[in-house]
Order: structure tokens, then C-alpha cells, then sequence
């Protein structure tokens, strides 16, 4: 890996002007601190009127000269420093002994004494700036540089990435393979008048693999790879962006075929005018990136990708037709995708069953490619702890509990009343997950507190890839989350904190019912949200008017207090009649603090309940 060390003419001219104004400072400050201590010129008769007066320190007497200090005058620090012309007086060495001055002699200096005694600080004061030039470029992050592109340049031998280390995102793979064979073959599409895009634009939630897959194509392609973050263009100097956008392109000119790669693009591109204040840097920064990709020719064989999670708050003038015009969707892998992740980050890891990753893969729906990594490696050391030879799937059970719950805390006592509501608590989760149709299925429950409030929880676990989901399973997912609450209020007659995320989650898949699905009968079909945004929340440099009117937000709201209350509702019906599982079951749970789906299943099954705990089935 190298970085990018050369500098263009207008850079070069900065750094001389840059240079000749602090050898002019140097100069200007040694010249001042002299005339401030230049010594004051006293005839012969004014030093033996002062010494008779009794006003002077000390002397040296020289063969031409005598100097000394005199005493400090009333309300001074320090003496006046002064000089005189010596002359052959037998009685001024008997005078400044009579006053008791201090009297020292020395030799004459040399006529050039004087001008070594200016010329040394100078000389000191240049090779500290050349030295302090040599640090801050060497560096690369001096004021010399800042003018620099701060791009990491990856040879063709330094990428050691392609596509076998990238695995869950094929779809992705196979529309950049395109792109591959341009940079390895041109004239393949030249021959007949093609060109390929200049801007490819990777968008997908965060951990799925952009970066790693930008990288993949650099190094199946065999090319030089630039990366760079979208922040580090932007600094608090006004025009260093730009510098450096102009110098990342001229360097990867030089270097092509090559790719320029820009990750977390949304910190550069950000639609301009967003927001109450314009950031001018950025935008000129932005500005300057627009006008390089319009001026490169792609034959040149310069590949430009970025990547952000973010794509609806980028500026359209980015987006266009001859910039980033081909967008790639790196989405989160489903199972398959997931199983082919986990054995790339497996490979060097001994695990007791192969097979064991598959039931691991239906375990994470929704985790992305680092989320996945991280369980391969907490279940890898967590079974270097418990003194195993290999990997087992219990050590990646638990491995998944901790990416999503969170460490256990077993060092958190809870007294036994408040022990006792959080068991009824999740129990109340647990009851409400098997009774209602479509919900994930119930994994463990637990009163061992984790993460950093948790005291309990309920782990669900998807048994499928889910991408839709309908009007009543929404509903039933509220019912689920508000079954804490119901439980509390149906066993001790009121409710705790405990509820809190609870009802946040709830709310929030209430709001989004109402103004982004349209699943309100009396606002109807229509959605109150654009690109993830409120319509009432304008993104123009001044406050506007909102998209809706007053009436209708309070109808919103509205909305959103019906439907979590009646889930309310739903969930004490339904938990009111199964009130003596809810008992039994934690009182279980609070003897062997964890129960699995399954030892909730068998005592509902033991106490006469059907499989969905219908009350008719229930037992006498």
C-alpha cells in the first residue's frame, strides 16, 4: 500500500511562497527581538556621573569598551543594559570599587563576532523549519499536503481481494463482472462504439459488503485501486476539497487503467441547499467532483465506484446519466447467501460439524455479512474459553445471543419482586408469539439480565426469509410487543418501566402502518412519507409550509393511538385467558432462569393447551 506523495505546479508555487514567508518571518522576529534588547550608548562622562551617583550594577571592561548594568530604577524589574567608550582613566577602576561594582574584564572580540553572533539564530531558526517541512511531508498530513488527495493506493499485487473472498451478493457480482472485463479487455468494447459507465454506484445497508466488493473487482481485474472516505475530502480550509479532487483524479489518470473507489459517498454528496445552513466547502468539494467526471474520457480506463447506505439524500446532479448511472443493490443475503458467507469466514476455523453452519445460517435472517463474521469469531472464542478443541453449534447459539442481546450480566442482581415481574413479563411475550399466526418463532426466554438494560428478554428467531408482511401480521407484531405490559397489568394490577422499548418498537410499526403503508381506513390509500421522510419535515434551506394540513396530522396521530391501544386490548384478552399458563410458566422460568420454545411448548402442552393455546382446548 502506498499513499499519493506528488504535488501539481500550483501546489509547488504554494510551498515556495509558503517557505519564503517564514524565512521572512524568522528575519522579522530575530530583527525585533534585537532592537528590543539593543543596549543604550552612554558617554564617558554620563557613566562616571552614574557611578558617583551610585546607579550601576556591574561592568565589563573590555580593551574599547566598558558595559554594564544599572541598578533598577523605582517600579522596574530589571536593570537598564548600557555601553560606553573606554577610556585610559587610572581613577575608574578606583571609583567603581569605592561604589562597589561588580568589575569582570574580558578580551576583545574579533571583528566578526557580531555578525556570527545574528547569523547563528538564523541559521538555527531555517533548518528548524526545513525539518519541520521534512516531518509534515514525510507525514503527509502537514499544511504542505493539505492540498493532497488522501486516497490509499492499492497495486495490483497489494488488492488481495476477488470474487472467492466475497460471498451472499452474486446478483451484485454478476453486474460488475461487466465492468471487469472492460478494464481487462477494452477493445472488446470499443470494437463495436460501447462505452462503459463512468459512475457505479453500490447501495445496501451498512455491513454488506460494498467496500469488500469494490475491492474484489480491483483485484480481478488486476488494476490499481484507489479508496478513499467522501469525509476526507472536506476539511475546515475552504477550496482543500476541491484540490483534492482534482489531485485524485489527475493521479488516477496517470495510473490507468485503475479504480476509483469513494466509500460513504452521502458525507460528499448530500443534495446541496439540504438542511437550514449550506456547507460551503462540501458543496465546492461536490462541485469539483461533478465537473472531473464529466471531463475524463472514459477509454481512458478510469473506473470510478462508491458506496453508501444512503442513497436518498445524494444530489441528483450525481445521480444523472454520464456520472454514478448504474446503481448496484448489495441487499442483505437470505439463507442460501447467508451459508456461503459463513463458510468463507469459517475457512480457518475448526468446527466440530460442517452441518452446523446451515442451522447456524436459518438462525441469522436479517444479519449482513459483518454481523455474520462476528458471530464466527465470538463462537470461535468462546470456545477457546471453555477449553474446546472445536467449534460446536452451542457455541454459536450462544455466539447469536450476543450479537443480538447482547453479554449476559450476571453480576446484576435483581431482587426477587423485581425478578418475578420480568419473568411474567416475557412469559407474557412468549404466550402472545405462540397464540398469534406469522410471528417468529420463540427461541429462549430468559430472566438473566443482558446488554445495557435489559433485564430479560425473549429471543425470536425467524424460521424463513420474510420481505413482505401484511396488514395483520404488522398488527399481531404489536400485540407481541405490548404482551410484557398486559402480562404486568393482568398479574399485578399495574405496569413498570420494564415496557419501555416495548413500546417504542410498537409505535414506531404503528406510525408506519399509518403514514408510509396506508393501512388506515380513515386516511385511506395514501402515504405521508417520501424517501423515508415525513412530508411535513421540507429539506429546503428555510422552513416551508408542510406537505399536510393540521387536520390531518391530528388524524394521523389519532390513527396511531387506535391501533396500539386496541393491540393493547387484544393482547389482556388474550393473556386473561390463559392467565393460569402465565403463572406456571414463570414460576418455571424463575426456577431454571432460561426455558427454551420448546420447554414453553411442552408445559402448555402439559396443562391441556393446543397448539395455538386455545381456550376451548384448554384444560377444566
Amino acid at each position: 500500500m502506498t499513499t499519493i506523495d506528488s504535488m501539481d505546479r500550483r501546489q509547488a508555487r504554494q510551498v515556495g511562497w509558503w517557505l519564503f514567508g517564514m524565512l521572512w518571518l524568522a528575519l522579522f522576529i530575530l530583527s525585533t527581538f534585537r532592537q528590543g534588547t539593543r543596549e543604550e550608548v552612554l558617554s564617558y562622562s554620563d557613566l562616571k556621573a552614574a557611578v558617583a551617583q551610585g546607579r550601576v550594577a556591574e561592568v565589563v571592561v573590555t580593551p574599547t569598551e566598558v558595559r554594564g548594568t544599572l541598578k533598577p530604577a523605582e517600579g522596574d524589574k530589571e536593570g537598564k543594559r548600557f555601553t560606553a567608550v573606554r577610556v585610559e582613566d587610572p581613577e575608574l577602576v578606583r571609583d567603581l570599587s569605592a561604589a562597589k561594582v561588580k568589575i569582570t574584564g574580558e578580551t576583545d572580540r574579533p571583528p566578526w563576532w557580531g555578525a556570527l553572533a545574528w547569523l547563528l539564530p538564523l541559521a538555527f531558526s531555517v533548518v528548524l523549519v526545513m525539518l519541520m517541512l521534512r516531518r509534515m511531508g514525510g507525514a503527509g498530513q502537514g499544511f504542505m499536503t493539505v492540498g493532497r488527495s488522501k486516497a490509499k493506493v492499492y497495486m495490483e499485487a497489494d488488492t488481495k481481494v476477488t470474487f472467492a473472498d466475497v460471498a451472499g451478493v452474486d446478483e451484485a457480482k454478476e453486474e460488475l463482472q461487466e465492468v471487469i472485463e472492460f478494464l481487462r479487455t477494452p477493445e472488446k468494447f470499443r470494437r463495436l462504439g460501447g462505452k462503459i459507465p463512468k459512475g457505479i454506484l453500490l447501495v445496501g445497508p451498512p455491513g454488506t459488503g460494498k467496500t469488500l466488493l469494490a475491492r474484489a473487482v480491483a483485484g480481478e481485474a488486476k488494476v490499481v485501486f484507489f479508496s478513499i472516505s467522501g469525509s476526507e475530502f472536506v476539511e475546515m480550509f475552504v477550496g482543500v476539497g476541491a484540490a483534492r479532487v482534482r489531485d485524485l483524479f489527475m493521479q488516477a489518470k496517470g495510473r490507468a487503467p485503475c479504480i476509483i473507489f469513494i466509500d460513504e459517498l452521502d458525507a460528499l454528496g448530500r443534495a446541496r441547499g439540504m438542511g437550514p445552513m449550506a456547507h460551503e466547502e462540501r458543496e465546492q468539494t461536490l462541485n469539483q467532483l461533478l465537473v472531473e467526471m464529466d471531463g475524463f474520457d472514459p477509454r481512458v480506463g478510469v473506473i470510478i465506484m462508491a458506496a453508501t447506505n444512503r442513497p436518498e439524500i445524494l444530489d441528483p446532479a450525481l445521480l444523472r446519466a454520464g456520472r454514478f448511472d448504474r446503481h448496484v443493490l448489495v441487499d442483505r443475503p437470505d439463507k442460501v447467501g447467508r451459508l456461503a458467507i459463513l463458510r468463507v469466514h469459517a475457512r480457518n476455523v475448526k468446527l466440530a460439524n460442517e452441518g452446523d453452519l446451515e442451522v447456524l445460517a436459518g438462525m441469522t435472517a436479517g444479519l449482513v455479512g459483518a454481523d455474520l463474521a462476528n458471530v464466527v469469531n465470538e463462537a470461535a472464542l468462546l470456545a477457546v474459553r471453555r477449553n474446546k478443541e472445536r467449534v460446536e453449534l452451542a457455541d454459536m447459539q450462544e455466539a447469536v445471543e450476543r450479537i443480538i442481546a447482547g453479554l449476559e450480566k450476571r453480576n446484576r442482581v435483581l431482587n426477587r419482586q423485581e425478578k418475578e415481574r420480568v419473568a411474567h413479563h416475557e412469559i407474557g411475550h412468549a404466550l402472545m408469539t405462540l397464540a398469534l399466526p406469522g410471528q417468529d418463532q420463540v427461541q429462549k426466554i430468559s430472566v438473566i439480565p443482558r446488554g445495557i438494560a435489559a433485564l430479560g428478554y425473549t429471543l425470536q428467531l425467524p424460521t424463513e426469509d420474510r420481505f413482505l408482511m401484511t396488514e395483520g401480521e404488522l398488527e399481531a407484531k404489536i400485540a407481541v410487543l405490548l404482551g410484557g405490559r398486559a402480562a404486568e397489568e393482568i398479574i399485578y394490577g399495574d405496569v413498570s418501566t420494564g415496557a419501555q422499548d416495548d413500546l417504542l418498537k410498537a409505535t414506531d410499526i404503528a406510525r408506519s402502518m399509518v403514514r408510509a403503508y396506508g393501512m388506515s381506513e380513515k386516511l385511506g390509500a395514501i402515504s405521508f412519507e417520501r424517501d423515508g421522510r415525513p412530508l411535513m419535515i421540507r429539506t429546503g434551506e428555510l422552513p416551508q409550509r408542510p406537505d399536510v394540513s393540521e387536520e390531518v396530522l391530528r388524524h394521523i396521530d389519532a390513527e396511531v393511538r387506535r391501533l396500539v391501544e386496541s393491540q393493547h386490548v387484544r393482547a389482556r384478552e388474550i393473556l386473561a385467558t390463559r392467565e393460569p399458563l402465565l403463572r406456571e410458566a414463570a414460576k418455571v422460568l424463575l426456577a431454571q432462569e432460561t426455558l427454551s420454545g420448546d420447554d414453553l411448548r411442552a408445559i402448555a402442552a402439559r396443562m391441556g393447551y393446543g397448539s395455538k393455546l386455545t381456550p376451548e382446548r384448554a384444560a377444566g
